[in-house]
């Protein structure tokens, strides 16, 4: 029913705008329920030629789980930079600080046909490219390259597995010009894989 009430929500205030928000969809949850929260939601807007991210964070609360509601056809390039000050802003409050309240990206489960999330609170967004270090890089056209070397998706998983043991940090690197719907299919693939005693980093550029 929380699910429901979640897509619901989304909805109602889309039409209440008379907009979309076209959550992205990925094959699996990782999250299934958050539980006092704040909607944030970035819209997809065109004026011209141009394409632009608007936040409306009207309903922000510094104390809650933020639940990050982004249209999946904005390119990372607009969306990252809101999300940083988003983050920003929540890590630089004092007097109302929740150490317990999490961020999440929404997404919807094309499988089990629910409402999902997954979380961000401890990424730290850097927008160069790594100079050093295992770099796992996602391309705009699909394609992961896995220290220059190209990987294939069904691979991806055992290739960063077979690497545990060896690997102290892993850069994860996607193409700024990438859409946020591929963005988040990306996390949940990198959510799979299972690594014990590793530091993960995100870069976009």
């Amino acid at each position: 029913m929380k699910y429901l009430f979640g897509i619901v929500l989304l909805l109602s205030i889309s039409c209440g705008n008379k907009e979309d928000i076209l959550l992205p969809k990925a094959d699996r949850t990782i999250v299934k329920e958050v539980v006092d929260l704040s909607p944030i939601y970035i819209f997809f807007r065109v004026r011209g030629k141009d394409t632009l991210a608007e936040v409306n964070r009207k309903n922000s609360i510094i104390t809650t789980n933020w639940i990050l509601n982004i249209d999946k056809r904005l390119p990372l390039r607009l969306v990252i930079p809101e999300v940083i000050k988003l983050q920003q802003r929540k890590r630089e409050e004092k007097e109302h600080r929740n150490e317990l309240a999490q961020n999440y990206y929404s997404y919807a489960d094309s499988i089990d046909k629910n409402l999902a999330f997954i979380p961000f609170t401890n990424v730290y967004y850097m927008t160069e490219k790594p100079k050093n270090g295992t770099v796992v890089f996602f391309t705009k056209d699909g394609v992961i390259m896995v220290n220059n070397e190209l990987v294939s998706k069904n691979d991806f998983q055992k290739v960063i597995s077979n690497s545990n043991g060896k690997l102290k940090k892993i850069r994860y690197c996607f193409d700024k010009n990438c859409n946020y719907g591929s963005y988040i299919q990306n996390k949940v693939l990198i959510h799979s894989v299972e690594l014990k005693n590793v530091i993960s980093e995100e870069f976009v550029y």
